[in-house]
């Protein structure tokens, strides 16, 4: 491949092995600082002066835009927040409403606090534990049903005591029935 560099400000390339060309001129390019063009079998290279003062001078307009439109931002969170602190002027009656406020809820979590406690009493609440005492029990039976019908098969299938079984699967020889 042949490689052309034609640039029309005064920078000169000295003799550089082929591969150091290829990467700085690639380098270039995806930086946007040097255009390219295949022609042919060759790549021709150049950049113009101009470009990159257009590339500057369409940047600066971007960031002076961009300060005006932060600008117009801030005036308006400033407005937002005088709106949002109007009425919240310091004053006496304002303190003593703040510190009402602050005892109420001071009182209402006290009150919370001594209806949780309360509530371990309550009829409703003891049927709903009962009923779930019951679920529980009927789980644990159930589960144990399954346990000794595993058992069972295990001794007629592999021939096995059912104290290995008890054994090997960590199953408590006491294991019963819940009533």
């Amino acid at each position: 491949m042949d490689f052309f560099i034609c640039c029309p400000f005064p920078y000169y390339f000295y003799f550089l092995a082929s591969m150091s060309v290829k990467d700085v001129l690639q380098s270039l390019v995806d930086d946007g600082m040097v255009d390219t063009e295949r022609i042919g079998t060759s790549n021709y290279f150049w950049a113009y002066p101009s470009k990159a003062l257009h590339a500057r001078k369409t940047k600066l307009e971007c960031l002076r835009t961009e300060i005006e439109e932060l600008k117009m931002k801030i005036k308006r969170n400033d407005k937002s927040l005088e709106s949002a602190n109007e009425g919240k002027e310091e004053s006496h009656e304002r303190d003593k409403t703040l510190a009402e406020l602050s005892r109420k809820e001071n009182e209402s979590k006290e009150l919370k606090i001594k209806l949780d406690r309360l509530r371990e009493c309550d009829p409703e609440v003891l049927k709903e534990v009962q009923q779930k005492t019951k679920v529980a029990k009927e789980s644990a039976n159930r589960w144990t049903d399954n346990i000794f019908s595993v058992k069972s098969w295990c001794k007629r299938k592999f021939a096995i005591e059912e104290s290995a079984i008890n054994k090997n699967f960590q199953i408590p020889e006491d294991l019963d029935y819940l009533d």
